[in-house]
Protein backbone atom coordinates (compact mmCIF):
# COMPACT_ATOMS: atom_id res chain seq x y z
CA UNK A 1 0.00 0.00 0.00
CA UNK A 2 1.39 3.10 -1.16
CA UNK A 3 1.93 6.06 1.31
CA UNK A 4 -0.67 8.23 -0.62
CA UNK A 5 -3.65 5.63 -0.41
CA UNK A 6 -2.57 4.72 3.39
CA UNK A 7 -3.14 9.03 4.16
CA UNK A 8 -5.84 8.87 2.22
CA UNK A 9 -7.77 5.81 4.22
CA UNK A 10 -6.13 7.27 7.44
CA UNK A 11 -8.12 10.46 6.44
CA UNK A 12 -11.21 9.19 6.02
CA UNK A 13 -11.35 7.00 9.04
CA UNK A 14 -10.47 9.86 10.84
CA UNK A 15 -13.22 12.36 9.29
CA UNK A 16 -15.71 9.55 10.41
CA UNK A 17 -14.46 9.10 13.95
CA UNK A 18 -14.89 13.17 13.83
CA UNK A 19 -18.26 13.33 12.39
CA UNK A 20 -19.38 9.96 14.93
CA UNK A 21 -18.29 12.01 18.13
CA UNK A 22 -19.50 15.16 16.55
CA UNK A 23 -23.29 13.08 16.21
CA UNK A 24 -23.09 11.60 19.52
CA UNK A 25 -21.98 15.52 21.06
CA UNK A 26 -24.89 17.08 19.44
CA UNK A 27 -27.60 13.87 20.65
CA UNK A 28 -26.43 13.94 24.18
CA UNK A 29 -26.47 17.62 24.26
CA UNK A 30 -29.98 17.52 22.28
CA UNK A 31 -31.26 15.10 25.20
CA UNK A 32 -30.01 17.13 28.00
CA UNK A 33 -32.12 19.85 26.59
CA UNK A 34 -35.12 17.44 25.96
CA UNK A 35 -34.84 16.40 29.54
CA UNK A 36 -34.61 20.04 31.07
CA UNK A 37 -37.76 21.34 28.84
CA UNK A 38 -39.90 18.18 30.35
CA UNK A 39 -38.92 18.43 33.85
CA UNK A 40 -39.69 22.23 33.55
CA UNK A 41 -42.83 21.59 32.10
CA UNK A 42 -43.79 18.33 34.08
CA UNK A 43 -44.12 16.11 30.47
CA UNK A 44 -41.97 12.88 30.72
CA UNK A 45 -41.89 11.10 27.40
CA UNK A 46 -46.12 9.97 26.41
CA UNK A 47 -47.22 11.76 29.60
CA UNK A 48 -50.64 13.41 29.18
CA UNK A 49 -51.56 17.24 29.76
CA UNK A 50 -54.56 19.03 29.78
CA UNK A 51 -55.28 22.18 27.23
CA UNK A 52 -58.55 23.86 29.42
CA UNK A 53 -59.98 25.98 27.05
CA UNK A 54 -62.56 29.06 27.48
CA UNK A 55 -65.01 31.04 25.88
CA UNK A 56 -65.57 33.88 23.43
CA UNK A 57 -67.11 36.45 26.36
CA UNK A 58 -68.34 38.54 23.37
CA UNK A 59 -70.70 35.97 21.96
CA UNK A 60 -73.86 34.32 23.89
CA UNK A 61 -72.77 30.67 21.80
CA UNK A 62 -70.27 28.39 22.80
CA UNK A 63 -67.27 29.55 20.62
CA UNK A 64 -63.08 29.93 21.23
CA UNK A 65 -61.40 33.48 20.50
CA UNK A 66 -59.58 33.20 16.91
CA UNK A 67 -56.16 34.88 19.28
CA UNK A 68 -57.12 31.90 22.02
CA UNK A 69 -56.93 29.45 19.43
CA UNK A 70 -53.93 30.49 18.16
CA UNK A 71 -52.26 30.24 21.93
CA UNK A 72 -53.63 26.89 22.22
CA UNK A 73 -51.50 26.01 18.85
CA UNK A 74 -48.89 27.39 20.13
CA UNK A 75 -48.68 25.44 23.67
CA UNK A 76 -49.91 21.84 21.37
CA UNK A 77 -46.41 22.35 19.51
CA UNK A 78 -44.54 22.50 23.02
CA UNK A 79 -46.80 19.64 24.44
CA UNK A 80 -45.92 17.39 21.41
CA UNK A 81 -42.24 18.16 21.07
CA UNK A 82 -41.48 17.37 25.01
CA UNK A 83 -43.07 13.89 23.55
CA UNK A 84 -46.68 14.00 25.46
CA UNK A 85 -50.13 14.00 24.06
CA UNK A 86 -52.30 17.08 24.88
CA UNK A 87 -55.91 16.71 25.73
CA UNK A 88 -58.53 19.74 24.79
CA UNK A 89 -61.44 20.48 27.09
CA UNK A 90 -63.44 23.37 27.36
CA UNK A 91 -63.38 25.45 30.90
CA UNK A 92 -67.03 23.81 32.24
CA UNK A 93 -65.98 20.86 31.45
CA UNK A 94 -62.99 19.77 34.02
CA UNK A 95 -63.67 18.33 36.78
CA UNK A 96 -60.44 16.99 38.47
CA UNK A 97 -58.17 18.49 41.06
CA UNK A 98 -54.47 19.91 39.67
CA UNK A 99 -51.17 18.32 40.05
CA UNK A 100 -51.70 14.89 38.09
CA UNK A 101 -51.47 16.24 35.05
CA UNK A 102 -49.35 19.04 33.79
CA UNK A 103 -52.40 21.75 32.69
CA UNK A 104 -52.66 24.97 30.59
CA UNK A 105 -55.32 26.93 31.54
CA UNK A 106 -55.84 29.69 28.67
CA UNK A 107 -58.38 32.78 29.71
CA UNK A 108 -59.20 35.11 32.18
CA UNK A 109 -61.31 34.46 34.75
CA UNK A 110 -64.49 35.69 33.53
CA UNK A 111 -63.99 33.39 30.61
CA UNK A 112 -62.69 30.75 32.34
CA UNK A 113 -64.46 29.23 35.26
CA UNK A 114 -61.08 27.25 35.85
CA UNK A 115 -58.81 30.02 35.81
CA UNK A 116 -61.41 31.38 38.70
CA UNK A 117 -60.67 28.56 40.49
CA UNK A 118 -57.19 28.42 40.07
CA UNK A 119 -56.88 31.84 41.23
CA UNK A 120 -59.13 31.93 43.84
CA UNK A 121 -57.11 28.72 45.43
CA UNK A 122 -53.64 30.16 44.76
CA UNK A 123 -53.56 33.57 43.66
CA UNK A 124 -55.30 35.66 46.60
CA UNK A 125 -53.40 38.55 45.99
CA UNK A 126 -54.76 38.99 42.52
CA UNK A 127 -58.01 40.60 41.56
CA UNK A 128 -59.27 40.81 37.86
CA UNK A 129 -62.04 43.48 37.06
CA UNK A 130 -64.82 40.83 34.88
CA UNK A 131 -67.22 43.59 35.22
CA UNK A 132 -68.67 44.19 31.43
CA UNK A 133 -69.86 47.52 32.53
CA UNK A 134 -67.43 50.23 30.11
CA UNK A 135 -65.12 51.82 32.85
CA UNK A 136 -61.78 52.98 33.53
CA UNK A 137 -61.01 50.03 35.86
CA UNK A 138 -62.47 47.29 33.34
CA UNK A 139 -60.52 44.42 32.85
CA UNK A 140 -57.97 45.56 35.11
CA UNK A 141 -55.71 43.65 37.35
CA UNK A 142 -55.11 44.26 40.73
CA UNK A 143 -51.76 42.50 41.96
CA UNK A 144 -51.05 43.87 45.77
CA UNK A 145 -51.51 47.00 46.18
CA UNK A 146 -51.33 47.90 42.11
CA UNK A 147 -53.42 48.13 39.86
CA UNK A 148 -52.98 47.53 36.07
CA UNK A 149 -55.44 49.35 33.82
CA UNK A 150 -56.48 48.09 30.19
CA UNK A 151 -55.75 50.65 27.11
CA UNK A 152 -57.32 48.22 24.74
CA UNK A 153 -54.82 47.92 21.56
CA UNK A 154 -51.68 50.16 23.43
CA UNK A 155 -50.91 48.98 26.84
CA UNK A 156 -52.15 45.77 27.86
CA UNK A 157 -51.33 43.17 30.70
CA UNK A 158 -51.43 39.38 30.99
CA UNK A 159 -50.16 37.06 33.80
CA UNK A 160 -47.99 34.17 33.27
CA UNK A 161 -47.68 31.78 35.99
CA UNK A 162 -46.37 28.37 36.46
CA UNK A 163 -47.82 26.94 39.58
CA UNK A 164 -47.64 23.48 41.49
CA UNK A 165 -49.45 21.56 44.30
CA UNK A 166 -47.98 21.18 47.18
CA UNK A 167 -44.70 19.74 47.95
CA UNK A 168 -44.57 16.49 45.88
CA UNK A 169 -41.97 15.94 44.18
CA UNK A 170 -44.04 13.72 41.30
CA UNK A 171 -46.83 16.91 41.30
CA UNK A 172 -47.40 18.36 38.05
CA UNK A 173 -47.36 21.75 37.14
CA UNK A 174 -50.60 23.64 36.11
CA UNK A 175 -49.40 27.22 33.48
CA UNK A 176 -52.07 29.94 33.58
CA UNK A 177 -52.37 32.32 30.73
CA UNK A 178 -54.36 35.42 32.31
CA UNK A 179 -54.80 38.16 29.96
CA UNK A 180 -56.71 41.54 29.85
CA UNK A 181 -57.84 40.53 25.95
CA UNK A 182 -57.48 37.45 24.15
CA UNK A 183 -54.44 38.91 22.07
CA UNK A 184 -52.44 38.77 25.11
CA UNK A 185 -53.14 34.97 26.30
CA UNK A 186 -51.60 34.20 22.61
CA UNK A 187 -48.56 36.74 22.91
CA UNK A 188 -48.43 34.77 26.83
CA UNK A 189 -47.95 31.36 25.16
CA UNK A 190 -45.25 32.76 22.72
CA UNK A 191 -43.40 34.58 25.42
CA UNK A 192 -43.36 31.29 27.18
CA UNK A 193 -42.14 29.00 23.80
CA UNK A 194 -39.63 31.70 23.45
CA UNK A 195 -37.90 31.93 26.93
CA UNK A 196 -39.10 28.83 28.79
CA UNK A 197 -34.88 27.88 28.63
CA UNK A 198 -34.26 31.16 30.59
CA UNK A 199 -37.10 30.86 32.99
CA UNK A 200 -36.62 27.04 33.84
CA UNK A 201 -32.68 28.08 34.62
CA UNK A 202 -34.37 31.02 36.58
CA UNK A 203 -37.05 29.51 38.33
CA UNK A 204 -36.11 25.99 38.37
CA UNK A 205 -39.48 23.64 38.28
CA UNK A 206 -40.59 25.82 41.37
CA UNK A 207 -43.51 28.17 41.11
CA UNK A 208 -43.76 31.88 39.78
CA UNK A 209 -46.01 34.48 38.53
CA UNK A 210 -44.86 37.00 35.77
CA UNK A 211 -46.15 40.33 34.79
CA UNK A 212 -46.21 40.78 31.21
CA UNK A 213 -47.13 44.07 29.02
CA UNK A 214 -48.23 43.64 25.26
CA UNK A 215 -47.47 47.03 23.61
CA UNK A 216 -49.13 48.47 20.96
CA UNK A 217 -51.12 45.53 19.74
CA UNK A 218 -52.99 46.91 17.41
CA UNK A 219 -49.97 47.37 15.16
CA UNK A 220 -47.61 44.64 16.44
CA UNK A 221 -50.11 41.60 17.75
CA UNK A 222 -48.58 39.43 20.13
CA UNK A 223 -44.74 40.11 19.36
CA UNK A 224 -43.76 43.16 21.53
CA UNK A 225 -43.95 41.72 25.26
CA UNK A 226 -42.54 43.39 27.97
CA UNK A 227 -41.61 41.70 31.35
CA UNK A 228 -43.30 44.08 33.84
CA UNK A 229 -41.91 41.97 36.77
CA UNK A 230 -41.47 39.16 39.15
CA UNK A 231 -44.99 39.27 40.67
CA UNK A 232 -45.02 36.09 42.54
CA UNK A 233 -44.62 36.98 46.17
CA UNK A 234 -47.42 39.81 45.78
CA UNK A 235 -49.59 37.37 44.06
CA UNK A 236 -49.45 34.50 46.67
CA UNK A 237 -49.92 36.92 49.71
CA UNK A 238 -53.16 38.15 50.61
CA UNK A 239 -54.72 41.53 48.89
CA UNK A 240 -53.50 44.83 51.11
CA UNK A 241 -57.25 45.92 52.95
CA UNK A 242 -55.86 49.66 53.85
CA UNK A 243 -54.90 51.24 51.13
CA UNK A 244 -56.30 52.38 47.97
CA UNK A 245 -54.18 50.58 44.77
CA UNK A 246 -51.71 52.37 42.98
CA UNK A 247 -52.45 52.64 39.02
CA UNK A 248 -50.20 51.51 36.32
CA UNK A 249 -51.32 53.50 32.43
CA UNK A 250 -49.54 53.67 29.52
CA UNK A 251 -46.69 56.13 29.44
Amino acid sequence: MSDDVRNIILGVVAAGISAGLGWLARTTLWRRRLRRKQAFFGLPENSESLLVVNRDPATSEPAVHRFDVFALLELAGLIKECGAHPQMVTQDNVQQSFGERTEFCVGGPGSNRRMLAHMTAMLPGVRVNIDPEPGPDRAAFQIGSERYRLESGVTEYVLLARLTAGERREARPVFLFCGQRAITNQAATRYLARNHERLARKHGTGSFVLLLKVVNSQAYGPDVVELVGDVTRAAQAPLPTTEAPRSHRAS
